[in-house]
């Protein structure tokens, strides 16, 4: 039988713009960016609907941004939300996943991603980093290269977007050192990133530390549908579990390749990409050949799924 997952994006989905006719057709997406705004202190609605672009960027506001969209969308379909077998999101996306199932309330996703997004800014500023993209080469090379180019600085394997598509990251020179051994090993693309630091790398550790206190307090509850993680790739279901998973997510690398792979497995051949743009969709149609890939990004697409609004 035919199965459904519903992905939702992550850092650099952003757009200026995004979210705003959403926005303005709902009350109940008003309150959850009046909510998001208390929490951080400014206004999030409006940089994201008016940008600076280079502000929208900053982590600090562009992981609540991604998240508000997508929930959002969650918020206007109501009873629409499409009957879905597996939920998973790619690096905060995790949270709008854990969102859509239950594990957690939208409030307290909104909460914890402000929450996150600080302190990953913190770290970037704490310990300056960045991240480069390979193409071409598998895990084992990748490995291998960061391992090499670790003598200069730490460096390691951040995402595992697709079978040939892997990010790395860490202390700048140590980043620049592994881009150049990756095309000396005859990587078909070893390119620097206009990133804010080292994601899911050793450099986020103070964050780590300082998501595990917060998250102590955030009530999580078992999920409605499997949560593919990003930290193992496969699905999670009860809520300790959970908890530390988004814990180890932060300085841990996003296997994204393996979350494909076990849905592709698991029989899964529809997806719906719920947030701004069409980047996992992208991956995805590569990776998993999925019979149907929907994006709902914007209230347009909302409409085009349920006529009847």
């Amino acid at each position: 039988m035919s199965k459904t997952v519903l992905f939702f994006p992550g850092q650099a989905s952003q757009y200026v713009g995004m979210a705003k006719d959403l926005y303005e057709s709902s009350d109940e997406v008003r309150r959850l960016y009046e909510l998001a705004s208390d929490e951080m202190s400014m206004d999030i609605a409006r940089l994201s609907f008016e940008g600076p672009a280079e502000e929208l960027k900053r982590t600090r506001f562009t992981q609540p941004a991604i998240l508000l969209h997508s929930l959002a969308i969650l918020r206007i379909l109501g009873e629409d939300v499409p009957d879905f077998d597996y939920a998973a999101g790619h690096s905060l996306g995790e949270y709008g996943a854990l969102a859509v199932t239950g594990a957690l309330s939208f409030e307290d996703a909104i909460r914890a991603v402000a929450k996150r997004a600080a302190l990953m800014e913190e770290a970037c500023v704490k310990n300056p980093g960045t991240m480069a993209a390979t193409m071409g080469l598998t895990p084992e090379q990748v490995k291998k290269i960061c391992d090499e180019a670790s003598s200069v600085g730490i460096v390691v394997p951040a995402n595992f977007n697709s079978d040939g598509q892997i990010v790395i990251s860490g202390e700048i020179a140590a980043v620049q050192k592994a881009a150049e051994l990756a095309r000396a090993a005859g990587a078909k693309r070893a390119m620097m990133l206009q990133v804010g630091g080292a994601f899911h790398s050793p450099l986020m550790d103070s964050a780590h530390h300082g998501l595990e206190e917060y998250l102590r307090n955030i009530r999580i509850s078992q999920p409605t549908r499997p949560v593919i993680a990003n930290v193992t790739g496969e699905p999670a279901t009860q809520p300790e579990q959970i908890r530390t998973l988004l814990v180890s997510q932060v300085t841990a690398p996003v296997r994204w390749a393996q979350t494909m792979a076990f849905l592709r497995q698991a029989g899964v051949t529809r997806i719906y990409e719920i947030g701004p743009g069409k980047v996992l969709t992208g991956l995805a149609r590569r990776e998993m050949r999925p019979e149907e890939s929907i994006n709902l990004d914007t209230l347009a697409d909302i409409t085009s799924l349920v006529p009847a609004r």
